[in-house]
């Protein structure tokens, strides 16, 4: 069983130091580097600089590195050759990826919630079944930035949807992460507004973080339907706190 959430400004729950700083530092390679492929820094057919290049770039440990790299072939990005490194895949061009129309009014915003109501909190429900304590870790780990920035009155659209990536990759199915991930610039247009809704009371910020708690209690103890429940509960008021109650009507 996960173990209650500590109070604010505590460490992260379940996370020791070392292996939540580890994860982040995985976490911030991965996402460089899947930057740069998808700019087109590293093409198709490329070939990617070796681990100890890479690891001199970054900043970072080979081990580190590696473990990104794991994470790119996971997702189909790159690819081996024995003996001739490491290879950007054909699939990585950034003409493959999913995306969607940007956000350009506020029923848009709503319409954004609509569609993360659909598959986030079945996200949630599958990440409660299938999560290792790699993935239990990563979400440990943003929710530990969530609790720092709530003890600072701050809210931090990154951590917060790499809370949300990260529930989406416990789930192992690489269709919610994809969805998730093309929606990145419309949830930061919500998670922004939805921020500043929250910059009155400090209950606000905490009730915030509780609900993200909730979802994280519940799929580290492996409770299926209330991690279901829990982002169902979360993003539904999300959006309602920021839309005050009053959506809008979308009807033709």
């Amino acid at each position: 069983m996960a173990q209650d959430a500590p109070s604010i400004g505590e460490p992260g729950p379940n996370a020791k130091p070392e292996r939540v700083k580890s994860v982040r530092l995985v976490d911030r390679v991965f996402d460089q580097l899947r930057e740069r492929i998808r700019s087109g820094n590293y093409p198709p057919d490329s070939r990617l600089p070796g681990e100890h290049e890479l690891a001199s770039i970054m900043g970072v440990s080979r081990p580190i590195v590696r473990d990104a790299l794991g994470r790119l072939r996971e997702e189909g990005m790159v690819y081996s050759r024995q003996g001739a490194g490491t290879f950007v895949s054909a699939q990585a061009s950034p003409t493959t990826h999913l995306a969607y129309s940007p956000v350009k009014t506020i029923a848009d915003i709503q319409r954004c919630y609509e569609f993360r109501l659909t598959i986030e909190p079945a996200a949630a429900f599958f990440a409660a079944q299938r999560r290792d304590e790699a993935a239990i870790q990563k979400i440990a780990a943003a929710l530990a930035d969530l609790r720092e920035a709530t003890s600072h009155q701050l809210h931090r659209t990154d951590a917060d949807f790499v809370f949300h990536r990260c529930v989406t990759e416990a789930a192992n199915n690489h269709y919610y992460t994809a969805s998730i991930e093309a929606l990145k610039p419309h949830i930061a247009v919500g998670m922004h507004l939805h921020g500043l809704s929250l910059m009155g009371p400090r209950l606000g910020l905490e009730k915030v973080f509780e609900e993200h708690n909730a979802i994280y209690q519940a799929i580290a103890d492996g409770r299926a339907d209330d991690a279901q429940k829990a982002m169902r509960l979360h993003l539904e008021g999300s959006r309602n706190r920021l839309f005050e109650d009053r959506v809008l009507d979308l009807s033709f």
